[in-house]
């Protein structure tokens, strides 16, 4: 016979402790205005997840839209009052592709940020919020010709180029606008150079983004110009000057030479889901530097610099997210002293924040369905029950949604948290493995989680922190339509996404 794999069962990872109390809340894990009632269902703002599952069915992603605004202001007031002494405020761009909807573009216009995007699609989303172009960037490693059209005839604040390739045809688009339209000659495409800086953020390798072996950006290392650059280099500078050429110092020398092209600075991002400040730190003193260098090199002024987002949230209790107040202090002391150092004019600073606005500020609501529970073999060195052949109890907890509403934990092997959340339980926590319904053994979306043994069919199922990197990554896997998303204020709930139907789903469907 088995062991129960409950309280203290050897197959729960070392962080994951056993509740005081299934029916409390983590706060740090969920928008500010979830709550128990006195019945012990969950709500978000005044409205129990009964009643929202009974209006809009489940799977369904309930975003507190106070929560996101608050963070959304936070960012910005935070990084507005470190900065003030040093370039006047931050630009806070929110980073579209962590979740975005017309409604949510339209809030971040309201709260003072900015936006950015990453396709024409979400440019789409930005047009029709009515956001002014100048409130915009895009991104992207592979830019069509028609998404660089749509960014300047929105009249976008920024395009951030990925590679000299890129800033050719950027400039070639920019000036053949201007020589078909003599009204239009004055036109130049506002263009921020995304580098690379060589920075291993401590994160998931998918989601790291600075260090050279992978697809973004420009690099800083030496040598890494073209062969044409080097000898133009090493006829003006000599030898060894060209040996030092980077890609990024050749992208700034053809952008600054280019009269369809307004350069306005220097862009990078180091990852996603980072706790520790220093790798933003270290990137950020590289790019200094190397602004600097182009200022003594070749005498062009960069006014801007952004350094890009990336900051964790709290998907589990033992995750520890810093505030956007300590976060903006610590970077401001780092410019700060960095542009003293180089004797150079401190550059208007820009930020990114996706994650950390809306990650927190949603979570998806399932309806538990199928319990099952089966025998796994017991790690040989596990405390108490390691004895040659021991199996213990894990129990699979299906629900009605799975990798297609939330494709994280297979992509990355995220972590998550579930709670029960239509009705307090006094029974006992049981080592729970939530699972969803499609025909894959990966689609988990809770690896380890305690929830209450009594967990049954009908039962509503909870898990938080999933505003980011959800909805969007969502597909139609085994022909199952994706969940909407609801946004809750107030005491009121409405669609801001609805979810799809079966019409939908075969409304591309070109029959026999």
């Amino acid at each position: 016979m088995g062991a129960a794999a409950g309280a203290g069962s050897p197959l729960a990872p070392a962080w994951l402790e056993v509740p005081a109390d299934l029916n409390a809340l983590e706060a740090k894990l969920w928008a500010h205005d979830v709550e128990r009632t006195p019945g012990g269902e969950l709500a978000v703002g005044g409205i129990g997840v009964a009643q929202l599952a009974e209006e809009f069915g489940t799977p369904l992603f309930v975003l507190s839209e106070d929560d996101f605004r608050a963070r959304a202001r936070a960012f910005k007031d935070a990084f507005d009052d470190a900065f003030a002494d040093v370039c006047g405020g931050v630009d806070v761009y929110y980073a579209g592709k962590a979740f975005l909807s017309s409604a949510v573009a339209a809030w971040v216009a309201e709260e003072g940020l900015r936006l950015d995007t990453c396709s024409g699609g979400e440019l789409a989303v930005a047009a029709k919020a009515g956001l002014p172009g100048e409130l915009l960037g895009l991104h992207g490693n592979n830019k069509s010709d028609a998404e660089i059209e749509r960014a300047l005839d929105l009249g976008v604040g920024r395009i951030v180029v990925d590679s000299l390739d890129e800033l050719e045809r950027v400039a070639a688009i920019a000036a053949a606008r201007g020589d078909q339209d003599p009204g239009r000659r004055e036109l130049r495409a506002k263009v921020m150079l995304r580098l690379t800086p060589g920075v291993h953020a401590h994160t998931h390798e998918f989601i790291a983004t600075a260090h050279e072996d992978q697809k973004f950006g420009l690099s800083m290392a030496a040598g890494t110009a073209s062969a044409e650059f080097r000898a133009e280099v090493a006829e003006e500078s000599g030898i060894e000057a060209a040996a030092a050429a980077s890609a990024a110092e050749e992208a700034v020398a053809a952008a600054a030479g280019h009269d369809s092209i307004e350069l306005l600075g220097l862009h990078c991002h180091i990852g996603s889901q980072i706790f520790e400040p220093e790798g933003f730190e270290v990137a950020a003193v590289k790019l200094l530097t190397f602004l600097a260098t182009m200022r003594s090199t070749y005498s062009i002024a960069l006014p801007e610099l952004d350094l890009g987002g990336g900051h964790g949230i709290a998907y589990t209790p033992v995750d520890t997210p810093r505030p956007a107040a300590e976060i903006a202090q610590a970077l401001a002391a780092v410019v700060r002293s960095t542009c003293g150092d180089l004797g150079i004019t401190p550059p208007r600073i820009s930020i990114e924040p996706g994650r950390a606005i809306v990650g927190s500020a949603a979570f998806t609501l399932y309806r538990a369905g199928t319990t099952k529970d089966v025998l796994v073999d017991v790690p040989a060195d596990a405390p108490g029950i390691g004895e040659e052949g021991a199996t213990a109890v894990r129990r699979y907890l299906s629900v009605d949604g799975g990798m297609s509403d939330n494709a994280r934990p297979v992509l990355y092997d995220a972590d998550y948290s579930a709670v029960l959340a239509g009705r307090a339980s006094d029974a006992a926590p049981q080592l729970t493995r939530v699972v969803g319904k499609h025909c894959e053994s990966g689609d988990i979306v809770v690896r380890n989680v305690y929830l209450p043994a009594d967990v049954r069919r009908g039962d509503l199922v909870a898990v938080p922190g999933t505003g980011a990197y959800c909805w969007v990554l969502s597909s139609n896997y085994n022909y199952v339509g994706r969940p909407g998303v609801v946004a809750v204020r107030h005491g009121s709930a409405r669609w801001i996404i609805r979810g799809e139907t079966e019409q939908d789903l075969l409304s591309r469907d070109m029959g026999v």
